[in-house]
């Protein structure tokens, strides 16, 4: 046992060793990374061990294996998903532990969506729309499960912020939308009507179409009210049923 944990701690720094040398461009895009007893050799371990150093990279997508005469390891060519998923993740834990309560998930959401809608107001072109539109067709359909229609909320939320053509908005915004939302709608998705939730993204969907910020912005404050209003009926019934807990 003591041999297995021994392995795993030292498979998790060479890892976190090659992750700096890929974060300070040591190791730069697309490279091809050394050979695993190349690697055996330069950190003094056994290959089976820079194996399991590989799979920790590649489960955070800094690494991808290719076959072939001309094959290896390679490091990845970045995108924004890659990058939000680690601090997605960490952000999802925090909201399951209750260290971001429903005021600071509103106000933040509240925030960082007007911002994007004022973006995507100025921004938004066919194909933009046409994807806004694709997520909200999908979720107005009653016989879909509950976690089906929240990835299309998110998927809706998520084609509004890319419709603003700004890659940090868009960064910050997978953030927010893939942690947050399915934070809130775990908790509140027996109480909330997906008829409204719809007719309100259908309101924001209508005033991106025309370049009305305001109207945009007024659909979606009310949105959120509303998911705001469902959450506390939820956590209040939880606390009914559930009474000194």
């Amino acid at each position: 046992m003591a041999s297995i944990e021994r392995n795993a701690g030292l498979a998790r720094q060479i890892a976190d060793s090659l992750q700096n040398d890929i974060m300070e461009g040591r190791l730069t895009v697309e490279a091809r990374l050394p050979s695993e007893a190349d690697l055996a050799d330069r950190f003094g371990v056994s290959q089976p061990t820079v194996r399991e150093a590989m799979k920790i990279l590649a489960a955070k997508k800094l690494i991808r294996s290719k076959r072939g005469p001309r094959g290896g390891v390679f490091v990845n060519t970045p995108s924004l998903e890659m990058a939000a998923q680690s601090v997605h993740e960490t952000t999802n834990w925090l909201v399951s532990l209750g260290v971001f309560d429903l005021t600071d998930i509103v106000e933040t959401r509240r925030s960082l969506g007007r911002v994007a809608l004022e973006l995507a107001c100025q921004h938004a072109g066919p194909d933009d729309l046409a994807r806004i539109e694709a997520a909200l067709l999908e979720s107005d359909h009653g016989e879909i499960s509950d976690e089906d229609f929240c990835s299309m909320e998110v998927a809706f939320h998520q084609a509004v912020a890319e419709a603003g053509g700004n890659a940090v908005m868009r960064y910050v915004m997978v953030i927010a939308n893939q942690a947050l939302i399915p934070a809130v709608n775990m908790i509140s998705f027996r109480y909330r009507e997906r008829d409204t939730v719809v007719a309100f993204q259908r309101r924001i969907f209508d005033a991106l179409k025309a370049r009305n910020t305001a109207a945009a912005t007024l659909a979606f404050e009310a949105l959120i009210d509303y998911q705001g209003a469902v959450y506390d009926r939820a956590v209040q019934a939880r606390a009914a049923a559930h009474p000194g807990k």
